[in-house]
Parts: C-alpha cells; structure tokens; sequence
C-alpha cells in the first residue's frame, strides 16, 4: 500500500507546473490547515452522531483516518477526459496538489487524537521524559499536567519529526534527483526507459528510506515530487519523449490497489449491534452525511481565500464534492491499528469500529464518486454544457489509429489540436488559437482537406511536366 501510494505521489508531484508550491503556498496552505481542521472535526461529528457505543475521542482517531483526500481517485477527477473538456485547469491543479499534500498531512490530526485518547486511557508513555518533567511511576493519566505531556509529545513526534522532517527529506532528495537527472542528460548518458522510470525509482527509493527513519514517507514523495520539477525540466523532457509509462504505471498501481481493497472489505463487520452498535443503516446514514457535510462546507467557507484557484461557489461546490476517500484511508487505518492494543477492551472495541466505519466509507466514496464523473458528463451533454475552449496546444499523432483526445480535434494528418490540458503546454501560444467554437473547427478541418486536394493537383501538374 505504501509503495503504490508514494509512487503516485512522485508522479503527482512532478506532473503541477514548475514552481507550483512556491506561486500557490497560500492556496495550499488554505487547503491544508483551516479546510483539513474543519474536515476532520465535521467527519468526526458525523461519526458521533451515528455510532453510539464509542466515545468522542474514538470518533477523533476515526474521524482523522478518513480526512485527506484519496490521492489516486483525486488525480482521476484532475485528470480525467470530464476534467478536460468540463474542469477549469486552475481548478484541476489546487484539486492535484491538494489530494498530493493532504495525504501525508492528515499525521497531525491522527496522531493529535492518538495521544489524546492514551491520555484517557492511562498508556504509560515514555517519548517526552526528556522534555517534561513529570512521576515516571504514573505514564500519562488524568493529572492537569498529563495534558501538557501529550502536547509535547505530539508536537516533537508528529510536527516536527514526522511533517517538517519529511518536508525537508523530500526536497533535499528531490533537489538532488533533479541535479543527477540534469547531469546524465547533458552528457547523454541516460536513456528514455531509464528517464521515464526514475519517478518510479525516486518514489521507492524514498519510501525505504523513510521507512527505516521513521518519517513520513507519503509527504516526502509529494514533496520529492515537486522538487524534482521545479524548473520546469522534467517535465517537459517527458513530453518529448511522449511519456506514455507513467500512465501505464499508474493504471496498474490503481489496478492492484482497488482490487486489494475489495478483497479486504470486512463485509461481516458492517453489523456489531452488541459491541460498538454500528448496523447496516447507521453507516448508510453515516455515508450520506459525510457526503453532505465532510468537505462542502469548509469549502463554502474558505473558497474566497483561494481566488486565484476557486472562482466562484460553483467551483467550491464542485471542489467539495470530489473529494474522495481511499486507499489512503486504508493506509492510515492499518497505521492505527498498530498504535492500540486489541488485548484492552476500549482500544479493542475502537479498532473494531475503526475497521467498519473506515472500510464503509472507503466504499461508498469508490461507488458514488466513480458513477458521479458518467452522470454528470450524461447531464452536461443534456443540458448542452460547452466544454472550455482555453489554452490550445498542438499535439503529435503517433498513430493514425490513434482516437481524438478530450476536448481535442484534428489539426492535420500528424498533429491534433486540444484544449485545457492539464499539463503546462509547450507549445508557443502565438502560433495556436487561446480559444475556438466547433464551428472554427468544421471551417479548419475543410480547410485542411482543401488546401490537401489542391497539393496533390499541384503534385500531378508537376508530373505531367
């Protein structure tokens, strides 16, 4: 799970334009502090609402699980054919980095719940007894100053071990990677398979790494990620080596992982009316007010600090909506089962409804969110909805059984012509239209035919002579 996950991260990361944290901090930031807070307090009122036999620190740890953003279902919405025609690329970016960013970022929040819940239950803890003075003969209990403990340890521990150290092992490697990858081509000592694959490498060369020091390894892939594109660089050279492996890549990780998740679905714990009293109907009433209130509302809230990505309250509406849970909620579930012990009932009965409530969602998130992209494409086809005609970019056909791309159409017999793509375009802009109806495109494809007859007349008439 972990090296599917960081994989796409670097991937994610290397795709958003040059210098992409650096011009959008604030947006990002937005996204990450006030937007994650209100998420994960909302999923956790949610939860407390619905499952009665857990407590409100229980519903905290649950609640931070399913906070971030699935990163993989996320780049689908960014990525995919409705985003290109339908999805403003502004829009479609802050989403991207978003669902990179948050991913690594929903630590602090778990590990904030974690500590607070070893609070209550009287774990003896041992990380901070250099820092606060305290009776290590007590651990952390109901003492006013075992508060103040815990705070430490979750600062030290999480923001500054676990964020920023992985935020600065990201950038470092990232910045070297770029150096090396620099090198190796201006010497031409690097092939296209190779140079196509090191995001791959980068990603599983940080995972291990980061596993063996104990960091984040998701936040440092993201981070990597961005780092080894912040020229610009990278990224264009895979456009010119029509890079064609990364989505390969990425296809069969979403594969496996999904296929993991369905042959791990707990389907008998969905019903535990004697123990945590989750049933049936209480998590199909849980799913819907996740839905409703988990990321809409924050996003209604903070859309206007975010001009530059979110334009108006459909758009934040939009944002809201998509913002799926996943495999990275896996992840963190199977992180937090290892931090309580199955042997003490309260923990025991917490990782019994943190294994139903988190696999519930996950799996109500893949059905809605993956049918939502289909009916809404049905409706804007319906309702006659123009896709954007931005930000043309002129594209080499590789094939001639090569299908018409998105919101795309025929330039001449090698090129097309498409328009909002997500990546940053290449091309000089003052060599193709910023804008064009189908109309223009009808006028240009019998231009083309017409100016192609009257060559091959010319090609005769030269023959004859």
């Amino acid at each position: 799970m972990r090296v599917m996950i960081g994989i796409q991260l670097v991937i994610a990361g290397y795709q958003l334009p040059a210098k992409y944290p650096r011009w959008h901090w604030k947006e990002i930031a937005v996204c990450l502090i006030p937007i994650m807070t209100i998420m994960w307090l909302a999923t956790s009122m949610c939860i407390f609402a619905t499952i009665p036999n857990i407590s409100l620190l229980a519903t905290l740890v649950i609640g931070a699980c399913v906070t971030s953003t699935d990163p993989i279902l996320s780049q689908a919405v960014a990525k995919g054919p409705f985003a290109d025609k339908y999805v403003p690329r502004p829009l479609r970016e802050i989403i991207s980095a978003e669902a990179g960013a948050n991913d690594g970022f929903a630590s602090p929040f778990l590990m904030l719940s974690v500590n607070l819940m070893r609070l209550s239950i009287g774990r003896p803890e041992t990380i901070v007894d250099s820092v606060v003075e305290r009776d290590n003969s007590r651990g952390v209990g109901a003492h006013p100053a075992d508060i103040g403990i815990a705070i430490a340890n979750w600062s030290i521990e999480t923001l500054v071990y676990i964020v920023l150290l992985a935020s600065i092992y990201g950038v470092v490697t990232g910045f070297f990677a770029r150096m090396a990858v620099r090198f190796s081509l201006s010497h031409k000592w690097i092939d296209t398979e190779s140079y196509l694959l090191f995001p791959t490498a980068l990603g599983l060369f940080i995972v291990g790494t980061c596993g063996a020091i104990g960091t984040s390894d998701l936040l440092a892939c993201f981070v990597a990620g961005c780092a080894l594109n912040w020229d610009g660089q990278f990224l264009a050279e895979t456009e010119r080596r029509h890079d064609e492996v990364n989505s390969c890549i990425d296809v069969l990780l979403n594969f496996g992982g999904f296929m993991y998740v369905g042959t791990a679905v707990p389907w008998t714990q969905f019903h535990q009316p004697d123990t945590t009293g989750i049933t049936l109907p209480r998590l199909i009433g849980l799913g819907i007010l996740v839905l409703l209130f988990r990321r809409i509302p924050a996003l209604l809230i903070t859309y206007k600090a975010m001009p530059s990505a979110v334009k108006n309250w459909k758009e934040a509406v939009f944002m809201g909506y998509f913002g799926p849970i996943g495999v990275g909620a896996v992840y963190y579930l199977e992180h937090t089962r290892l931090l309580f012990n199955p042997d003490n009932p309260r923990e025991k009965a917490l990782i019994e409804a943190l294994i139903a409530v988190v696999y519930f969602l996950v799996l109500t998130s893949i059905i809605i969110h993956g049918l939502s992209i289909p009916l809404l494409s049905v409706l804007y086809k319906l309702y006659g909805v123009k896709p954007i005609t931005d930000d043309a970019v002129e594209l080499q056909r590789r094939s001639i059984y090569v299908p018409t791309p998105p919101n795309a159409f025929k330039g001449d017999h090698d090129t097309f012509v498409a328009y909002n793509r997500f990546f940053r375009p290449l091309a000089n802009f003052n060599m193709l239209p910023l804008a064009r109806t189908r109309s223009d495109e009808s006028q240009a494809t019998a231009a083309l035919r017409g100016s192609d007859e009257k060559a091959k007349r010319n090609d005769i008439v030269d023959l004859k002579m």
